[in-house]
């Protein structure tokens, strides 16, 4: 079956939604693909807030937000990025209000705010109230104002369709082939421009906050085609998830003065940041955590936890502004976050990797400013780097809209001024073939089995501290996996609603994103940012203050291929910092 529309949206999260309702404003047509109902995004599970200077509650400014954004990426931020970033999320938030969010008030009337983990004023001089908050449902609230709007903007949505393949002939887009759930059938979506916002790959790993349906789809599609991944080797693990469910426990629990705690009760993260202490960057409270664990004051049977301390707090504060962590922690844990304390453990959380582009969405085909035309992409799966080396609490938020938002601007430009180019003679070939493949395989290997096993070995050999030696033994391990991903068998022969095939599909798109950030982890001989290595304890900015494009081997599928792009700066540079350091 076919379709045809100006712009075709991939993905119906916080900035697949911003980019569709951006490009049906400027007056073509819209269509939305996504494996979800829309409002079931994974956008909705960001609690905490989205930051941006307005100075509601104190003094603040963009400077002071960019800044922040640039040091919290540990320098690897691309500086452009970050001034666009902290100037236009000021602006979108005042929309986002005018759309309808309900954001959660001051007495006098004003968008709240609060701290979060990384925001200061003047420079680093001290913690600022920057989070603007829709209590700690955020990004809920987000997803269906977006979606509201879409609505009443004449969007068409396609629910339940999972994108397989991005059609791209002689350096251009000319569409996308989907899977629709509902009848097994192949579609192709013939497009002037394609905007992907489809999120991350979380579930690589074996603890983690994301969805099911976060399996790195496009970025695997985009990587098969030669084409680069940029910085895939950062990724954020959240210091605090709900233990052993990886349920994320938001930022703004401690931003509200959440106390982390370990086994004998000692608030241990004086001892690592004693300015902001709790509030210290993710990576730094990560690592924290993870140190406390290992040197033996982890808390829980496994001794693989550490406390969250809430009791100090009014009842108010706690099922008032935090009510949404509150009923997950009473549901999951059986614990009462206004009497108890709950057990919270690192959580792999975002990706800061993935598609690149530059500062309008456009996607980039190598590191030197090539791209593909047509072709743009926001939201976690892309990667302006904005986040650097790891990304700042509440610029997730702030990054779907402002970015999502330049991109359904541009694509709808640059669908305005095209005609539609002509499709390949059998769009749906590769795609076809593919299900072909795993419905008719004799195969004896499961994928579930395979998955768990990746899972387990990406936390263990790829997570919080990371080693050449694990890592490298990654890379065969990864190996390994893909070559019995061959094998795997689908046992459902049937065409409607067949998960298992689906999730034999996005086996294989998790396998590559694996397979390129370990490549570039092991490739980057440095600490920086979320990627700590244990042998190479020093950031190295002499020969590392560069992005890292991985491209995918296409003569050889278990090898990557390792190129480079500049960062962009635009004067914070490290001699910048205030002494001593705040952290």
């Amino acid at each position: 079956m076919h379709h045809r529309y100006d712009v075709i949206v991939v993905g119906a999260g916080g900035a697949g939604l911003m980019a569709a309702l951006y490009a049906a404003k400027a007056g073509v047509s819209v269509a939305c693909i996504s494996k979800l109902y829309p409002t079931r995004s994974h956008t909705g599970a960001a609690q905490g807030g989205i930051g941006a200077a307005l100075g509601n509650i104190q003094e603040d400014h963009w400077e002071w937000h960019m800044f922040d954004t640039v040091k919290g990426g540990d320098y690897l931020t691309d500086q452009d990025a970050a001034e666009v970033f902290a100037k236009d999320i000021i602006d979108v938030v005042y929309e986002l209000e005018h759309m309808g969010l309900p954001f959660s008030r001051t007495p006098e009337g004003k968008i709240a705010q609060r701290k979060f983990g990384g925001h200061t004023r003047d420079f680093g001089k001290a913690a600022v109230e920057r989070s603007c908050y829709a209590q700690d449902r955020t990004g809920h609230m987000i997803l269906q104002t977006l979606y509201q709007q879409n609505v009443k903007a004449g969007t068409l949505f396609f629910n339940e369709f999972h994108v397989t393949d991005l059609l791209i002939e002689d350096g251009r887009c000319r569409g996308v082939v989907a899977y629709e759930l509902s009848t097994g059938e192949l579609h192709t979506f013939h497009a002037k421009a394609v905007i992907l916002a489809a999120g991350g790959y979380g579930r690589a790993f074996k603890i983690t906050s994301n969805a099911l349906t976060l399996t790195g789809d496009l970025m695997s599609i985009y990587y098969r085609k030669g084409l680069p991944l940029e910085d895939m080797e950062f990724y954020q693990f959240h210091p605090t998830g709900l233990a052993k469910l990886g349920i994320l426990v938001t930022e703004g629990i401690r931003g509200e003065g959440g106390i982390l705690r370990n086994s004998n009760g000692e608030r241990f993260m004086e001892r690592y940041a004693p300015t902001i202490k709790d509030l210290a960057p993710r990576d730094i409270v990560s690592r924290s955590i993870y140190t406390e664990i290992r040197e033996g004051r982890g808390i829980g049977r496994d001794k693989d936890a550490v406390h969250i301390d809430l009791t100090h707090l009014p009842r108010e504060v706690i099922e008032g502004k935090l009510a949404e962590i509150t009923d997950l922690a009473r549901t999951y844990l059986g614990q009462d976050p206004v009497k108890d304390l709950v057990a919270i453990q690192p959580t792999a959380h975002y990706a800061m990797g993935g598609i690149p582009t530059d500062l309008n969405g456009l996607c980039l085909s190598d590191g030197n400013g090539g791209s593909i035309e047509g072709l743009y992409a926001a939201g976690e799966q892309a990667c302006v780097s904005l986040h650097g080396a790891n990304r700042l609490g509440t610029n997730s938020l702030g990054d779907l809209v402002v970015f999502g938002r330049r991109a359904g601007r541009y694509a709808a430009e640059y669908a305005k001024q095209v005609e539609y180019a002509e499709l390949p003679d059998d769009p749906e070939k590769e795609s076809r073939e593919e299900f072909e493949r795993l419905r008719g395989s004799s195969g004896k290997d499961n994928a579930a089995s395979i998955r768990k096993e990746l899972q387990a070995s990406m936390m263990n050999n790829v997570g919080i501290f990371r080693n050449g030696t694990d890592m490298a033994k990654q890379v065969e391990i990864i190996k390994e996996l893909k070559t019995r991903y061959q094998n795997v068998s689908v046992s459902d022969p049937s065409r409607k609603y067949n998960t298992e095939l689906i999730e034999a599909m996005e086996l294989g798109f998790l396998l590559d994103c694996s397979e390129v950030m370990t490549a570039s982890a092991l490739n980057r001989t440095e600490s920086r940012g979320a990627h700590d290595r244990e042998d190479y304890h020093a950031r190295d900015d002499q020969n590392w203050l560069k992005h890292t494009m991985g491209y995918k081997d296409l003569n050889n599928s278990g090898n990557v291929i390792i190129g480079y792009k500049d960062v962009a700066l635009k004067g914070f540079t490290r001699s910048f910092e205030p002494k001593p350091r705040v952290y």
